[in-house]
């Protein structure tokens, strides 16, 4: 488990990893804004210490401990809780794995649960060690903002890595269908409803968060989630698109079948027919008859041969011309 405090102003920035978690109580009524990140949700007694300290609600310890909270968004009077799905993927093996993140803002502090260390917070960490941008300039809701922001925009990144896929799969399916193949549209599937589930509740959070209703948001901050509340609608419509297009792929899929199987069966079928004169031909000069024409003949075998060798081309110019062939 490890605790780092980033406090800063406008005019100053001070950065530590905490060593217990007592060194965060001093933070709690600092005229600066604080943010407290914890990596590890595992040791509960350290839970519980910042949850004294910070008088948070038994709900909400709970919540963060319970890894998987639907996306929410709710107000304690003196702070807001949000619980948020933070994705990564595993560029390797393409798979994307989700990661809950739980804030509490309160009036001069943020304070962030994490499952594990790493994150998509770190340019935000730069701009506030260089003081970039206006982050120093704002309060601890702008700070929660910005984290909100940070999660959402990282989806634009997993969408990005999942439409890849979408366009290797549809070239696969055209040029090589295969069990394999059908098994990757499901994982797809399975990874888009996953997205969606991700997304969906982010909508309805952050629209709550938009209205303006919650004391320890400012009215500035309300245009940057605005901002964000339209990201997210984006990232809706993109996940509904790839739904629709992995469902059609399965059409491909099974067109790409179709057409191969008819393929072969077209080639059976032209030798089929090819070959039922020539048996005809052959059958009738199989037959067991003494007297038949052309039996004692010298040139007779070679003069059939010749017959079928002319019934196959003439059969094959005839397709030729149809466009059979």
């Amino acid at each position: 488990m490890r605790i780092t405090i980033l406090d800063y102003d406008e005019n100053d920035f001070r950065e530590r990893e905490a060593a217990n978690v007592e060194e965060c109580f001093e933070y709690k009524s600092t005229p600066s804004v604080t943010w407290i990140n914890i990596d590890g949700i595992h040791q509960l007694d350290i839970i519980e210490k910042i949850g004294d300290c910070f008088e948070l609600h038994p709900l909400i310890l709970e919540d963060i401990l319970n890894t998987a909270q639907r996306p929410k968004c709710e107000d304690y009077e003196n702070y807001v809780f949000v619980v948020l799905k933070m994705l990564s993927c595993d560029d390797p093996k393409e798979i994307i794995k989700s990661e809950q993140v739980s804030l509490v803002l309160g009036s001069n502090f943020v304070i962030s649960f994490q499952e594990s260390i790493g994150d998509v917070f770190e340019e935000i960490r730069n701009r506030i060690r260089a003081a970039k941008g206006r982050i120093r300039k704002m309060g601890a809701d702008y700070l929660a903002y910005s984290l909100i922001d940070a999660v959402v925009d990282n989806y634009f990144y997993i969408l990005e890595k999942v439409g890849e896929r979408i366009e290797r799969m549809e070239e696969k399916l055209v040029q090589e269908p295969s069990s394999e193949a059908l098994q990757k549209i499901h994982l797809m599937k399975r990874d888009l409803i996953f997205l969606r589930k991700s997304v969906w509740p982010l909508r309805e959070l952050i629209g709550n968060l938009e209205k303006g209703e919650y004391p320890v948001l400012g009215e500035p901050v309300g245009v940057y989630l605005r901002d964000v509340y339209d990201h997210t609608i984006q990232i809706i419509d993109t996940v509904e698109t790839f739904r629709d297009t992995v469902s059609g792929m399965l059409d491909v899929y099974l067109s790409s079948l179709s057409n191969r199987m008819n393929a072969v069966m077209k080639v059976l079928t032209i030798i089929a027919t090819i070959f039922i004169p020539l048996t005809f031909i052959a059958g009738i000069y199989g037959m067991n008859f003494k007297y038949m024409p052309e039996l004692q003949w010298r040139w007779g075998y070679g003069l059939v041969l010749f017959v079928m060798a002319v019934v196959a081309a003439l059969m094959l110019l005839y397709f030729r011309l149809r466009k059979w062939l």
